[in-house]
């Protein structure tokens, strides 16, 4: 029933741009995404836990899949001072799977998302603009995408321009509130029936200032966050820490966003705050030579301390909840007639090995890191959850590579190749507080949780032919070899074992924009 509702509110919104052309201009775009996958993007193929005689495949998933996403925006403009946007979703829908509506018959609950729904507008007589609504909102960012924010987030956003030179940003987004049912808190702040959804708000407060002369464009910012004691429960499937999720887990310091071995977490402070800084820099002064570097600061303040298992030896240290790190990436590429060849590289700061003063890496909200396409966003971001974005921040590692951009030898086919080898700046000294031995492939947002010792190489081919204007057939070929140090983290268990494997992906996408 909602999902008619939806469909006939678009339609009905559709046919009165017919009647109310006068006053408003309707206008439509979207796209269709038809993806087929095969591949394994776990790296590990079998592990065995404490007290287990057999070893166990960690992936049982099939290796290939088929999936489809809709997506529509509508926009009602009434004048180039006032306009509203609608942006629905339809997908993911896995073919065969009834859960999703992809089974015979499709007529199971499909899933149907407002992925933004807000209003421009402009204050009478002045360049203010106003967007206010469930948007998308990143923070500024060049070589190699967002490493903090980059995400669908409901807010405010005012922008001011100067001159042609100078302009202003202003952002307050409400990531998280009153979704916390009151139970589990650390800060026992709560009863039955009295308690529900209090201090369990994410607020977050940023300011950016683009700045753009001839052949130089710098964008320095900064963004202020509250966390309330209670939304690491709304946000967290569980207070222990065992189910650490996004972005619990890119907040938190590991291991305590990733292990099951934790206790006697405590709090005594209502909110806590954080803070991030950036300067992006990007110069094309010397065309065709392109320059990028991207500069991040980030810090969450601790919020308490809590007990954490040393696997080697059972015994038990207290931990902080503290993150802090920086991050430094850059790009310089030259473009050519027949293509254009580039080098990046990115270093991020990593955990000492130390978990009484938190951590090292550079904590984040929902990046989105594109200098790769497995490990990243670096094309369509799409498809199976299994064969895409293994690391979206870049926290603990450090990275060199490069590509050959946009190369075309036959008309309406393009070819892009990526090559680089990821390395780890966290302590191996880390490894033992991991509760499982091959915690390294934990299957979370931000990806491998990388040691010094550890390294992987990552090969990417992706070819986009434009069968007509709005139809591209993409296919994307992915390999990353696996370099991780088996005598760092086997030797931090004492019963525990795995082994590793590489990863892999070929994926085929069908893309009807309009």
């Amino acid at each position: 029933m909602k999902k008619l509702m939806t469909l006939a509110l678009a339609a009905g919104m559709l046919l009165g741009a017919a009647t109310g052309a006068s006053a408003i201009d309707f206008k439509a775009k979207g796209q269709w995404l038809m993806g087929f996958a095969a591949g394994d993007g776990s790296f590990t193929s079998h592990h065995k836990d404490k007290g287990s005689k057999h070893n166990q495949a960690v992936d049982s998933d099939d290796a290939f899949s088929a999936m489809q996403r809709v997506r529509l925006q509508l926009d009602a403009v009434a004048s180039e001072a006032l306009s509203g946007t609608v942006y629905f979703e339809i997908g993911d829908q896995t073919w065969g799977q009834n859960a999703s509506g992809g089974a015979l018959g499709a007529d199971s609950n499909s899933v149907v998302e407002l992925k933004n729904a807000y209003i421009d507008w402009m204050v009478p007589n002045t360049d203010l603009k106003f967007r206010m609504g469930i948007q998308a909102i990143t923070m500024p960012n060049v070589a190699g995408g967002s490493a903090v924010l980059d995400d669908d987030a409901a807010g405010i956003v005012a922008s001011y321009q100067f001159n042609e030179n100078v302009g202003l940003t202003a952002v307050w987004a409400r990531l998280f509130n009153d979704n916390w049912d009151g139970e589990n808190s650390a800060s026992k702040r709560w009863t039955a029936d009295g308690y529900k959804n209090y201090q369990d708000n994410v607020d977050m407060f940023a300011l950016m200032l683009p700045l753009t002369f001839d052949g130089v464009k710098v964008t320095p910012w900064a963004m202020y966050g509250m966390i309330g004691n209670n939304a690491w429960d709304a946000i967290d499937a569980g207070w222990d820490g065992s189910n650490g999720s996004y972005p619990a887990y890119t907040l938190r310091p590991y291991p305590y966003a990733n292990n099951a071995d934790i206790k006697d977490i405590n709090t005594s402070k209502a909110y806590g705050s954080a803070f991030w800084a950036g300067l992006p820099i990007s110069v094309t002064a010397f065309d065709p030579l392109n320059i990028e570097l991207d500069i991040n600061y980030g810090y969450v303040e601790s919020m308490g301390r809590y007990s954490v298992k040393q696997q080697n030896t059972g015994d038990w240290r207290r931990g902080d909840t503290k993150r802090e790190g920086w991050l430094i990436k850059a790009l310089v590429e030259y473009k050519m007639d027949w293509g254009t060849p580039g080098i990046f590289g990115w270093y991020s700061s990593g955990d000492d090995g130390n978990v009484k003063n938190g951590s090292e890496r550079m904590p984040t909200l929902s990046g989105c890191a594109n200098f790769m396409s497995f490990m990243g966003d670096g094309n369509y971001g799409w498809g199976d959850g299994r064969l895409y974005d293994r690391n979206l921040t870049y926290a603990g590692t450090w990275g060199v590579g490069l590509r050959l951009h946009d190369l075309s030898f036959v008309e309406d086919l393009k070819h892009s190749f990526r090559v680089a080898y990821w390395g780890g700046t966290n302590s191996p000294a880390m490894a033992k507080y991991v509760s499982s031995s091959y915690g390294w492939d934990n299957g979370t947002p931000e990806g491998p949780y990388l040691t010094t010792n550890d390294g992987l190489l990552e090969f990417n081919l992706v070819n986009s032919y434009q069968i007509y204007e709005n139809l591209e057939a993409n296919l994307e070929l992915g390999y990353i070899v696996n370099m991780v140090d088996d005598d760092t983290w086997k030797r931090s268990y004492r019963s525990d074992s795995y082994k590793k494997q590489d990863a892999w992906k070929a994926q085929l996408i069908f893309a009807y924009s309009f």
